[in-house]
């Protein structure tokens, strides 16, 4: 089940990842500016946000199975639409289904686990998502770059509807169903927004939330300036920045592992506060450097790698304390988590743009802001909050 569930989880990494080597040649392809090709990537965040704001809820209501199933199967046909685009609007829209549907996978697995375990054992569980979440982003750009000369960008969303159809396959053959109907939610919209409003009226859950949700921040502003910064500011080859972009990701994996070994021992909310002192540390040196005009390469790579690998301690276990203080809302507690994590997303893509393709400074400022936003949520916010059966969230 494990399996089937972070499988579903990284329909975001892949179909962020996958062709983020091919941006500047579909830009040329589609006749369009590097802003046009960024607003695909932009309106996909957009999509999972939205996505797991409805679903999310819709689970806690129906049940996980058939929203999970439905999703990934919708998902399958949105990458098929994305291969086909004829125009940059087109490939928009599809992008936008794409992620809507896809935020099923991301928002359900979540609340399956939340279904199941709570305190460190929650947090270890979502680990396994968080390196598989990790693992995608070393895969998909090596992948990506391979697919991009022979198959083109059009062939990298084919190869995405595949794997969207074996997500499909796993949560049919391995998921079962964790919500029982006597525990389902009913009360239409309105319960659901009381619920929703019940949970950021929660000083440690929005705490927490801030923390998960500006900690990725960080990374999706490295996502969505890296292919112009390192192609065209520093000059490196399509391979080359597949290679840079997967040590990142194998930086935030191998965290992520060593978090589920450790967290039993000192807890997530240790664990939480060291990952994003580490991450606001790196940031600061990264932005100070950029904007002086004193970033050499060496430099922005070894600073990105560190402010990556901070986010393993920082996901699994802003996670699991948040999702540990609505036991009764699963659904939505994930929802908000998703929403937050992807709407910010949507946002920083065409905000680190705006300083064109010629300078690491929009990046640099995007991702220092972004992680001191989180320090704040995670360690200020949160501080004297209990959370309510968690035996280890000191």
């Amino acid at each position: 089940m494990m399996l089937a569930l972070a499988l579903a989880y990284a329909v975001a990494p892949l179909a962020t990842d996958m062709y983020l080597s091919a941006l500047p040649r579909m830009m040329n392809d589609l006749g369009t500016e590097a802003t046009g090709v960024q607003l695909t990537l932009t309106t996909f965040m957009v999509g999972l946000a939205t996505g797991q704001l409805v679903i999310g809820p819709l689970s806690d209501r129906w049940g996980r199975r058939r929203p999970m199933l439905a999703g990934t199967a919708v998902s399958a046909l949105a990458g098929v639409l994305c291969a086909l685009a004829p125009s940059v609007e087109a490939l928009v829209a599809a992008r936008f289904v794409q992620g809507f549907s896809g935020a099923a996978g991301i928002v359900i697995a979540r609340a399956v686990i939340s279904d199941r375990a709570g305190g460190s054992g929650a947090a270890r569980s979502f680990g396994v998502l968080m390196i598989t979440g990790g693992v995608a982003p070393v895969v998909a750009p090596l992948v990506g770059g391979a697919l991009v000369d022979p198959a083109g960008w059009r062939g990298i969303f084919v190869v995405l509807a595949g794997i969207a159809v074996l997500m499909f396959s796993g949560v049919l053959l391995l998921v079962p169903e964790t919500l029982p109907a006597r525990l389902r939610r009913g009360g239409g919209l309105v319960t659901t927004f009381r619920s929703m409003g019940g949970l950021l009226s929660d000083r440690g859950y929005v705490g927490y939330t801030l923390a998960y949700g500006f900690g990725f921040g960080v990374l999706f502003s490295y996502i969505a300036a890296s292919p112009f910064v390192l192609q065209n500011v520093y000059g490196l080859s399509t391979g080359t920045y597949a290679v840079v972009f997967a040590a990142n990701a194998l930086g935030f994996t191998s965290t992520s592992a060593v978090n589920r070994r450790i967290v039993g021992r000192f807890g997530p909310r240790r664990l939480l506060r060291t990952g994003l002192t580490v991450m606001v540390t790196s940031c600061a040196l990264l932005c100070g450097l950029a904007t002086t005009g004193r970033l050499p390469l060496p430099a922005a790579a070894a600073l990105v790698f560190v402010a990556a690998s901070s986010l393993g301690l920082v996901a699994a276990n802003a996670t699991a304390l948040a999702t540990v203080r609505a036991p009764h809302a699963a659904g939505s507690a994930s929802a908000l988590l998703g929403a937050l994590q992807y709407g910010l997303g949507a946002v920083v893509s065409p905000l680190v743009g705006l300083g064109g393709e010629s300078t690491a400074v929009p990046m640099t400022v995007a991702m220092l802001t972004s992680a001191c936003v989180a320090f704040c949520g995670g360690v200020l916010l949160t501080r004297g909050s209990l959370n309510p059966g968690a035996i280890d969230a000191s």
